[in-house]
């Protein structure tokens, strides 16, 4: 294992989800999670004197998650060389056709502060101020600084896990799990045709369309729709 894995590693194991949102994510909406992720700075280890906490304040946007396979996942953009190598390390264990729920997110942040108090002096008032404005989708996170991106990873990664049983049972009645002779789900069969109808009305890019088949592997399949909609234009 490298150095920077071992850094990962230490982050995840050092991270914890003082308080849950007591809601759970949505199965055909969006979710808008409010954070507030705790860390010691990263200067407190050099002096035993230093007693701040700093606060990253956001929120996490969690849009209707969709069935997807890590074959897939490894032909999204965006994602960090530490997050590639744990999405490789998904396909050896459980192959790359794999049903899984992927939820797409995105972190706005509202700003950072530093406070001079103890990080669990922070977490009590904080508790106070949710449970007084009674937010179900309030969250409070205790992270390791330097890498606060995983500590706030590892935070999504346990929403979703903790919703997964709830999902997957409305999405299976929908028959949206189901997976066709090509490994493709139903879910993303039905996105795709979505895709197409809005591309041919001008209401969506094809080149995003065009990327969705690649991801999936299905250009060969839809090239002459996909051509269509040019034709139409």
């Amino acid at each position: 294992m490298s150095g920077n894995d071992d850094r990962i590693e230490h982050a995840v194991w050092r991270t914890e989800v003082i308080r849950p949102p007591k809601q759970k994510l949505a199965t055909f909406g969006t979710t808008n999670i409010h954070y507030y992720l705790l860390t010691e700075p990263v200067y407190a280890e050099l002096t035993k004197e230093v007693n701040e906490t700093v606060v990253r304040e956001g929120r996490v946007i969690a849009e209707k998650p969709r069935i997807v396979t890590p074959y897939y996942l490894s032909h999204l953009e965006g994602f960090s060389h530490e997050a590639r190598h744990y999405l490789d390390a998904l396909i050896k264990t459980y192959g790359p056709d794999a049903p899984g729920l992927f939820y797409t997110y995105r972190n706005e942040s509202k700003g950072l502060t530093i406070v001079s108090e103890h990080w669990r002096t922070v977490a009590d008032r904080l508790n106070a101020e949710i449970d007084k404005h009674g937010d179900p989708l309030a969250a409070i996170i205790k992270g390791e600084d330097e890498l606060w991106d995983v500590s706030l990873l590892k935070f999504i990664s346990e929403v979703a896990r903790g919703a997964l049983p709830y999902h997957v049972a409305k999405m299976g009645a929908k028959g949206l799990l189901d997976m066709d002779a090509s490994g493709v789900p139903m879910d993303a069969r039905l996105r795709i045709e979505e895709m197409f109808q809005r591309a041919m009305k001008g209401d969506f890019d094809p080149d995003e369309l065009k990327k969705e088949l690649d991801r999936w592997n299905l250009f060969a399949e839809y090239e002459d729709r996909f051509f269509a909609i040019f034709r139409k234009r």
